[in-house]
């Protein structure tokens, strides 16, 4: 499995696959056999051996075929191995998963362990409680692997440049953007326990109690979720916005993965049931 924006892409050229040139790019992992070349997705001590060399003017694969250096397939292998010196950094395992984890409707262990992440941040930063998180499953970008994590895990899980967010709303308004959330798709939470059936919010419970309109609670989200992104607009409305403009939330998730590595803990988180969705229909765009 190649891992990461820069290998998937030089993973479909090695192995034949077409690659389409244009204005966007997505992240994703897809599974490589090497049929062609026996290439594998490097680490930081075995380029030659999983890319391949030059030698006597010509590519020589990882499974010993021999390519002529004006081949597409060498000149592609010549870009990727150019690159491994700027790809070295990223590669540095910082963690271990005891498995592979993924972001999944309406709860998951991935989506779970990135809000209580974020929550815990803000929570320090601003030196006020968070009752709440609240963060989009579209930017989780890729699966927690099972095993060793290298940096660019986590810079291609979480590559959007948002930053934390702590927000204060009234339990009306909390309970108005759940409805909202029931009624359409409900992203990421924290710190609630919330169910629903049929579209409609049928119970909010905060800290083990049931959501008080007139009660002013903290809520973490990050800043592409304020204005309308993925549907929500979380600055209106609100008592009070302060925006961290320099904790992004790839610091936090690594602050924590590091954090975690040098305790001596792996990586790994579980459902609680926070999200309960019965009935549910998906609807079309």
């Amino acid at each position: 499995m190649f891992r990461g924006r820069f290998l998937i892409l030089i993973a479909l050229m090695l192995v034949g696959g077409n690659v389409a040139w244009g204005q966007e790019y997505s992240w994703e992992a897809v599974p490589v056999d090497g049929s062609m070349t026996g290439c594998v997705s490097p680490s930081k001590d075995n380029v030659p051996e999983a890319v391949g060399v030059f030698k006597g003017g010509k590519y020589i694969a990882p499974n010993g075929t021999v390519y002529k250096r004006n081949s597409i397939v060498a000149k592609t292998a010549k870009v990727v191995l150019d690159a491994q010196p700027e790809m070295a950094r990223v590669k540095d395992v910082i963690g271990y998963s005891t498995r592979a984890m993924s972001a999944s409707y309406p709860e998951s262990e991935l989506s779970n362990w990135f809000i209580d992440i974020l929550m815990d941040k803000t929570e320090k930063l601003s030196g006020k409680k968070v009752h709440m998180g609240v963060t989009n499953f579209g930017g989780i970008r890729i699966d927690m692997p099972q095993g060793d994590i290298i940096l660019d895990d986590m810079l291609s899980m979480f590559p959007f440049k948002n930053y934390l967010v702590y927000v204060e709303h009234t339990g009306k308004q909390i309970r108005e953007i759940l409805e909202d959330m029931a009624a359409r798709r409900f992203q990421v939470l924290g710190g609630v326990k919330v169910v629903a059936d049929g579209g409609k919010l049928v119970s909010v419970e905060i800290d083990g109690e049931s959501l008080d309109d007139e009660k002013i609670y903290g809520v973490a989200t990050i800043s592409f979720l304020l204005g309308g992104g993925d549907g929500l607009a979380l600055e209106k409305n609100a008592v009070s916005v302060t925006v961290y403009e320099d904790v992004a939330i790839i610091d936090a998730v690594l602050e924590h993965v590091a954090a975690e590595t040098a305790a001596g803990r792996p990586i790994e988180y579980q459902t609680d049931g926070r999200v309960v969705v019965k009935n549910y229909k998906k609807r079309g765009k």
